[in-house]
């Protein structure tokens, strides 16, 4: 288990005058309110942007409960973050490895029975590097019954009936699911807890994310609900209840204190976070690129964008952060919407040369 004998100290809030401030406030609302914003209704879900953990905007809009619009969405709501989960889960594995309880070189055949794809290690799992089989398709389409399972019921299952691989092992990145679903197991199997517990200890409490937290079957009621773009609700099926992926709830206050704590040694020593952080293979030729559970872009003039981006059913999620400056943009939703990704991208050349392309979203 993480030990964190001290309690957590938040890095000191970046000096910014006062009428820097009011500067960028009003050309980010400014910004926001012209894009995103543009027509009512359309987003639901909060945005926060912050500077050296100074908030400069920071907006909520939207319903917890489409249609009968009763209750809104709240600094405290909890939104489904999808895939941007996988940081946590990357972080996570990096705690285990500083108390030297596996190597980032290990290979899975060491940590589960029969594993039948020789040649797979922890880093390449981190790094989508495996050449493993996405198991969100290979599960779907072995699932008449569309019943729900868990982690441990995929990996019995690859076991069995063994998917043929995407590539052979640490050959070229191809992003997939199946590669965090058993990061978080191994997480459960070094650690003795489960993985919704080991985050809550060693992450979530840690850094009093009061709002955050990896869904569970017991989560039903308390979860917001996501939405179609015409406010038709989105179901839980079989797929929701596997992890490591996907399936952490948090809010935008809640994800600021995640990107602040990376600023800081608190969680894992700076050799090992500065890896999360590194370039391991080009997406496609071009700028996308992918550290330890943390997407990458590497602009001409030397400038780095770390961010991860998530879609699950109607939530969509954007976690950025500009390092150079200590720019911090958040942007969750509970309705899907596409464009939360574009506002996300084009709004960093707000605070410094970035361009403004944007960058894809992804399960």
């Amino acid at each position: 288990m993480a030990s964190h004998p001290l309690p957590y100290l938040a890095p000191p809030l970046l000096s910014i005058s006062a009428k820097e401030k009011q500067e960028l406030s009003t050309r980010v609302a400014t910004y926001f309110k012209e894009s995103l914003l543009r027509f009512e209704g359309l987003f639901s879900g909060g945005i926060l942007v912050a500077k050296g953990g100074n908030i400069l905007f920071e907006h909520y809009a939207g319903y917890v409960d489409y249609p009968s619009k009763i209750t809104p969405l709240q600094e405290d709501t909890p939104l489904h973050i999808a895939s941007t989960s996988k940081t946590f889960t990357a972080i996570a594995i990096l705690q285990l490895v500083e108390q030297q309880k596996l190597s980032l070189d290990d290979s899975l055949s060491s940590y589960f029975k029969k594993w039948p794809y020789p040649g797979v290690t922890v880093k390449q799992l981190l790094t989508h590097r495996s050449g493993l089989p996405n198991y969100v398709y290979f599960m779907e389409a072995n699932n008449s019954s569309k019943t729900a399972f868990t982690n441990k019921e995929v990996i019995d299952w690859m076991i069995e009936h063994q998917p043929a691989m995407q590539a052979r092992p640490d050959t070229r990145f191809e992003y997939c699911n199946t590669n965090y679903l058993l990061l978080a197991s191994l997480i459960e199997k070094i650690s003795g807890y489960s993985y919704p517990e080991f985050l809550h200890r060693s992450i979530f409490e840690f850094l009093e994310m009061k709002h955050t937290f990896v869904f569970q079957p017991a989560d039903s009621i308390k979860a917001t609900p996501s939405y179609a773009t015409t406010s038709r609700a989105w179901p839980l099926d079989h797929l929701d209840y596997t992890y490591g992926d996907k399936n952490i709830y948090s809010t935008p206050r809640d994800l600021l204190k995640w990107d602040q704590a990376l600023y800081t040694q608190q969680l894992v020593g700076d050799s090992l976070l500065s890896l999360a952080f590194t370039p391991y293979s080009f997406e496609r030729p071009g700028q996308n690129n992918y550290g330890l559970g943390f997407r990458l872009k590497l602009l001409p003039n030397q400038k780095k964008v770390i961010y991860h981006f998530g879609r699950w059913h109607g939530n969509n999620a954007a976690f950025t952060r500009l390092t150079d400056e200590q720019v911090t943009v958040i942007i969750l939703g509970n309705k899907f919407n596409r464009q939360i990704y574009t506002a996300a991208s084009r709004s960093y050349s707000l605070f410094g040369p970035y361009g403004g392309e944007p960058q894809r979203d992804e399960e």
